[in-house]
């Protein structure tokens, strides 16, 4: 699967440039495949992106503008789409590619066939069963990640060697404590009562 992103190599607008280099510079990062098609230079290219940008898509002009993403004949969306799927870290759902594993996307993923099918018997997911839906819970990543930070600091706390002294201490309390009783507790003979 070839992600085509068509552009305009001659644009005289400065606009145009900004969002097909931000296209480009994001598919990069993310070490998509992707193949730029020259709008400019070729007049197929033009043709072949003006007919299969779905009507509906098509601003009111009826020509639409470049950056328009497809992958392979299945039309993606425009740079306002893929900028909304960035924000979302959807962009993986948007090209209709399965996301890498252990990105944001593929957890979101995985949590959305949890609540949609319950949990797997071997712990692991087929991403590309999994639609991309979004899994609200309720909790945003800041809390998420003050939660996990408790959970580390009290696993620090748990395992900090400073305690243990402490813990000793308290573990021959209770054995003296133990000893102590067992002295009270144990028989006593008719001749040390007497003595007493």
């Amino acid at each position: 699967m070839v992600i085509k992103v068509f552009l305009a190599s001659s644009s005289g607008s400065t606009a145009i440039k900004k969002k097909q280099q931000d296209v480009l510079g994001f598919l990069e990062a993310l070490k998509v495949d992707y193949a730029p098609l020259d709008i400019a230079c070729n007049e197929d290219n033009r043709m072949w992106m003006r007919e299969n940008v779905p009507v509906e898509k098509k601003p009111t002009n009826g020509i639409p503008l470049p950056p328009q993403i497809f992958n392979e004949e299945s039309y993606c969306g425009d740079y306002e789409t893929f900028f909304d799927a960035k924000e979302d870290n959807a962009v993986f759902a948007f090209l209709g590619l399965p996301p890498p594993p252990g990105s944001k996307e593929a957890k979101e993923a995985e949590k959305a066939f949890i609540l949609e099918n319950g949990p797997v018997e071997n712990g692991t997911v087929e991403i590309e069963t999994v639609e991309s839906e979004t899994v609200e819970n309720g909790t945003d990543d800041a809390e998420d990640e003050e939660n996990l930070e408790a959970e580390e600091v009290e696993e620090e706390i748990l395992d900090d060697d400073s305690l243990a002294p402490v813990k000793q201490e308290e573990a021959q309390e209770e054995v003296e404590d133990e000893e102590a009783k067992g002295e009270d507790d144990q028989p006593v003979s008719e001749q040390e009562e007497e003595d007493e």
